[in-house]
C-alpha cells in the first residue's frame, strides 16, 4: 500500500503487514496494560498488625468489660494494623516480542485507517523556540494531541515541545503503545517510516 506525502506529490509504499492490519482491540488492551504496568513502582507498603508498634497483651479482662478484644494492635483499633496489608509487589505482565511487535503494527494500521497518520518528508526546527514548533504544527493542522515522530529525534525539536501541553516527541527507538493509543495525529517522517518496517516486519 502507499502513503500520502504531506506536501509532495510523491506517495510512500508501506508494507501492508504494518499499516494494513486488521484491528484486534483484545491484542492493543493487553499489550497497553502490561506497558502501564511495567512502569508502576510497586513500592506500597503497610504493616500488619505483627509489624505495627505496640503491645500484644491483652489489652483488658476476658469477662465483664462488654466486647472481648486481645492485642490493641488488631486492625480494628486505631493505630492497629492493616488487615490485608499491601507489600511490594511487581506488577509486571509478560508480553512476548511478537505480541508486542504485532500490538504496534495494529495501531498503526488503525490510526492510517482513521487518517491520522501524516507523513512527511522531514520535521525538525532550527532553533530551540517554542513558537516555531507551535507555527509549524498549526500550518499542518495537527490537532491537540499531536505525536511527532523522527529517526532521530533532534535536541531542538525535544526542547522546543518541552513547553507545549500534549505534544509528544520521539525517535523510533523511544516509540511505545501508550504513546500512539493518546495521539489525535501520528506525524512521522518517511525515514521514520522505513525504520519502523525494518523493526516491525
Amino acid at each position: 500500500m502507499e502513503l500520502t506525502i504531506t506536501g509532495s506529490a510523491d506517495k510512500l509504499s508501506v508494507s501492508d503487514e504494518v499499516f494494513g492490519r486488521e484491528f484486534s482491540e483484545d491484542l492493543v488492551h493487553q499489550v497497553v496494560v502490561a506497558y502501564r504496568n511495567a512502569g508502576r513502582s510497586g513500592t506500597k507498603a503497610q504493616k500488619t498488625r505483627s509489624e505495627v508498634s505496640g503491645t500484644t497483651k491483652k489489652s483488658k479482662r476476658q469477662k465483664g468489660g462488654g466486647a472481648r478484644h486481645g492485642a490493641l494492635t488488631a486492625p480494628i483499633f486505631v493505630g492497629g494494623g492493616v488487615a490485608f496489608a499491601a507489600k511490594p509487589r511487581s506488577f509486571a505482565q509478560k508480553v512476548n516480542r511478537k505480541q508486542y511487535r504485532a500490538a504496534m503494527s495494529v495501531i498503526l494500521s488503525e490510526l492510517n485507517r482513521q487518517g491520522r497518520v501524516m507523513v512527511v518528508d522531514s520535521f525538525d526546527i532550527d532553533a530551540p523556540k517554542t513558537k516555531d514548533l507551535v507555527r509549524k504544527l498549526g500550518d499542518l493542522k495537527a490537532g491537540q494531541r499531536p505525536l511527532i515522530v523522527t529517526e532521530d529525534a533532534s535536541e531542538n525539536l525535544f526542547l522546543s515541545a518541552r513547553n507545549i501541553p500534549y505534544v509528544e516527541v520521539r525517535d523510533v527507538q523511544g516509540l511505545d503503545p501508550v504513546a500512539l493509543v493518546s495521539a489525535d495525529t501520528l506525524i512521522i517522517t518517511a525515514d521514520a517510516v522505513k525504520k519502523i518496517e525494518e523493526w516491525l516486519v
